[in-house]
């Protein structure tokens, strides 16, 4: 099955022959499916806290915070292809001789895209650039000569937003400026990531091919915004490890091959930066997508937020790491067992009955349960919002968990499952704050919390051929799995992903 060159190509990837060879019985034999118990719901598995309760939890996180290095985490890797993907559309279909009146009726979201497209914060540059070339845009736009706008808009002549990372697209206007989603993460960790003596630490996973233009446009702003916030920006990027690739093959589970013979990697999906999380020395990392930012006079309500969920992980590393260093120094009193025991089942949602009763019993498995990475994730109410959601998931030993559960990983087929999965109330925004320290200061070996049962196998194609993806257990999903978990109900407000074009027109993304 392999070749020299094979074993060459696999060998530069950082891969291992067995890692390889694990991968390909992965897509022979596939992946277990998760059995929900039932979903996580208000006041079972997930917190509900009152506007005073939230107040209270980001007043302490604001005393506290200081003490402890901080750091925000913004998956930012890839181009933003599926932002554009309707823009693409339409431009086939003006290609094809479709003029702007036939296309119009009949395209809801192309006719609200072309109406307002001069609300879009990318407009002015797009006139600018194409006023170089001696085309005059708002004459294009009266027209309906929409063909050039939208070559301008995607390729190199013009903004080349179609290879640009959603970091460095456009998202809001000013007054007196045009912030991109990079610059509204900047603006927005000034208010909840400021650590000791007003650093602000933020770190970017990128694609290669994307870090030269990202550095420019900081070097450019950095600057402008340390001294409107009065902060000191750290900011450093990584790139998605290709050591975390994953192999690709055809429908006979053979490796897929390039036309030159050699082997397709593709890479493994936002599961692979547990590694990059792995590397940051932070005592408090918050993480959230590059995509979900506001303008200004909605922050507050974020901010807010967000130093709540601070507050309560802190609350829980504090005591966690009491009753470790407790249990360092010896055995705990019946009293104390029963304390602590309690504290993990109520407070980190530990399954306590897979504990024993009795200290003398019971202490290391305790202690093993306790000294784990704890991750707050804010849960948002599901209002038709696509995305994984929160469910209690039993484990093949019968344990309990809280768990962050994609639909690929269900088994919809079941009537018991998919009722389940009808009765949630809740999903997956992507707003953690983590703990990823021992008591001791070291930082967790991220990867032995993984369950590697959790990936799932995705359908592709390349060059008119089919394929099968590999993609490996999601961040805040299986790569997350075995970490102590508490699910807090945040509000819908905190929640503004920018997935389509059309979607930098909602009145939240619109400074009117």
């Amino acid at each position: 099955m392999l070749n020299e060159k094979d074993i060459q190509q696999i060998a530069e990837k950082g891969i291992s022959r067995e890692l390889f060879l694990e991968q390909i019985n992965r897509f022979k034999n596939g992946f277990p499916q998760l059995q929900l118990d039932k979903p996580a719901t208000g006041n079972d598995g997930i917190m509900v806290p009152g506007d005073a309760e939230i107040d209270q939890k980001a007043s302490f996180y604001d005393r506290n915070a200081g003490e402890y290095t901080i750091h925000k985490f913004v998956p930012a890797s890839g181009a933003a292809t599926r932002m554009f993907k309707d823009v693409f559309a339409w431009r086939d279909l003006l290609m094809a001789g479709v003029g702007s009146t036939d296309l119009l009726p009949d395209n809801n979201e192309a006719a609200r895209f072309f109406e307002n497209i001069q609300d879009y914060a990318f407009w002015d540059d797009l006139i600018v650039i194409m006023d170089k070339d001696d085309l005059d845009a708002d004459h294009l736009l009266d027209s309906g000569n929409y063909l050039p706008i939208l070559d301008y808009l995607l390729f190199d002549a013009g903004l080349e937003y179609a290879s640009l990372p959603k970091a460095l697209i456009a998202f809001h206007r000013y007054e007196s400026q045009i912030r991109t989603a990079m610059e509204e993460q900047l603006v927005e960790g000034a208010f909840y990531s400021a650590g000791h003596k007003g650093v602000v630490r933020i770190h970017f996973t990128l694609s290669p091919e994307h870090t030269g233009k990202f550095e420019r446009l900081l070097k450019r702003i950095r600057e402008k915004y340390e001294n409107r916030y009065s902060v000191k920006y750290e900011i450093n990027w990584s790139v998605q490890k290709s050591s975390t690739d994953t192999i690709a093959v055809g429908a006979d589970n053979l490796p897929f091959r390039e036309r030159d013979g050699s082997l397709l990697f593709r890479p493994g999906g936002h599961g692979a930066l547990i590694r990059n999380l792995q590397e940051l020395e932070a005592d408090i990392i918050f993480i959230k997508n590059i995509d979900n930012v506001v303008p200004d006079h909605l922050k507050q309500e974020t901010i807010r937020w967000k130093k709540g969920l601070g507050g309560i992980l802190i609350e829980l590393m504090e005591e966690t790491h009491r009753w470790l260093n407790r249990m360092d120094k010896g055995s705990l009193s019946s009293e104390e067992y029963k304390e602590a025991l309690k504290f993990a089942s109520d407070r980190l949602n530990v399954d306590a009955r897979r504990l024993p009763e009795e200290p003398s019993e019971g202490q290391s498995a305790l202690y093993n349960a306790l000294c784990r990475p704890i991750r707050v994730c804010g849960m948002v109410k599901n209002e038709g919002e696509p995305g994984g959601g929160p469910f209690w998931v039993k484990d093949p030993n019968g344990a309990r968990s809280l768990q962050i559960v994609e639909m690929s990983q269900i088994n919809m087929d079941d009537p018991d499952q998919k009722e389940l999965v009808a009765q949630a109330t809740h999903f997956n925004p992507v707003d953690l704050v983590c703990c990823i320290k021992t008591h001791k200061g070291e930082v967790h070996d991220l990867q032995r919390f993984v369950d590697p049962e959790t990936g799932f196998i995705s359908h592709k194609s390349k060059d008119g051929k089919d394929l099968k993806a590999l993609e490996l257990p999601g961040l805040w999903n299986g790569a997350m799995a075995n970490w102590n978990t508490v699910f807090v109900e945040v509000p819908l407000i905190t929640f503004n992903p920018v997935k389509t074009i059309n979607d930098l027109l909602r009145p939240e993304h619109q400074n009117k």
